[in-house]
């Protein structure tokens, strides 16, 4: 008796490997949109063609800020000798603006990141009487502008004494509505509720778990409310500028203003080269900025999936 074996062809698994449908290989290419690269080439060049040409404005003296093209170097660059010339004017003033302005902007981030991370953490992990009222007070005051402030902070200021002191720039610039309400809509996602209920059944006080996990866990968050506050208080002209009567605690933005006023007004003290040098000491302030954010860029990302995604 002889036996027939079966072919490949038509065995079940083959056919039912002939009958299924074939997907269509797609391409790996990308579609590009035509309009969309031309808006964001625009959007690029918007706010990159200002730092462009405060780079190269840095290399020029006065004469040649107004005498050559804009967006292009002089025959005689001297990016060193203005920055030199920076350090120098008036005794070396902008060294201490400078310095003033890291001790303003950094303590102030600090302070407010900390004050945030305890507020936003007690407005989602606690219910208590007011809760609901006094975080829409706290929305309210994000609308508040921080200009309308200024005169009755500063009234507020006179009567303790601390006016044309630090605190005077440090103290209100620790209190961040906005960074409150950051901090309480992240720490409702990345602190667990069980992870609480667990260090209290092991005995570990309020404080305490909020200082060993809290903090740990809304550190993203954190680095977020401390670049905006760095920002914000680095940037800040008009709080210093009714605060503080001494040029020495000046911070950058009110030191550059003054040398400004000197040079369009060519009072004491004033050199023919004062507008080259507010200029270079404008490209000079930047840099610590772009540098934090090129340090705490991934801290600052991490945080902003995290805090949008539920655990």
């Amino acid at each position: 008796m002889t036996t027939v074996t079966p072919t490949a062809s038509t065995t079940p698994a083959a056919k039912r490997v002939d009958t299924e449908p074939r997907v269509p290989h797609r391409s790996s290419t990308r579609r590009r949109s035509t309009p969309l690269t031309i808006a964001m080439l625009a959007v690029l060049a918007y706010f990159l063609l200002p730092l462009f040409w405060l780079l190269i404005a840095s290399t020029k003296s006065t004469q040649d800020l107004f005498n050559s093209f804009g967006l292009w170097f002089s025959h005689a660059p001297q990016l060193l000798s203005n920055v030199k010339a920076t350090f120098t004017q008036d005794d070396g003033v902008f060294g201490r603006w400078l310095l003033n302005t890291v001790l303003y902007a950094g303590a102030s981030a600090l302070g407010a990141a900390l004050l945030a991370a305890a507020a936003g953490y007690g407005f989602a992990k606690y219910r208590f009487r007011g809760h609901g009222a006094a975080f829409n007070l706290v929305l309210g005051a994000i609308m508040i502008p921080t200009t309308a402030l200024a005169i009755p902070t500063y009234l507020l200021f006179a009567k303790a004494g601390l006016v044309n002191t630090p605190w005077a720039v440090i103290l209100p610039s620790l209190i961040s509505p906005f960074g409150l309400y950051l901090m309480r809509i992240y720490a409702e996602d990345a602190v667990p509720d069980s992870l609480i209920e667990a260090a209290r059944m092991d005995g570990a006080g309020e404080f305490r778990i909020f200082c060993t996990i809290g903090l740990r866990l809304l550190a993203p968050g954190l680095v977020t409310v401390i670049l905006f506050t760095l920002v914000a208080t680095w940037n800040n002209y008009f709080l210093p500028l009714i605060m503080l009567n001494d040029p020495n605690l000046y911070p950058i933005t009110v030191g550059l203003s003054s040398w400004a006023a000197q040079a369009q007004n060519g009072g004491a003290g004033a050199s023919s080269d004062m507008l080259a040098l507010v200029v270079t000491g404008s490209l000079i302030s930047i840099i610590p900025l772009v540098l934090a954010f090129l340090l705490l860029q991934r801290y600052w990302q991490s945080g902003l999936a995290t805090g949008g995604v539920k655990q």
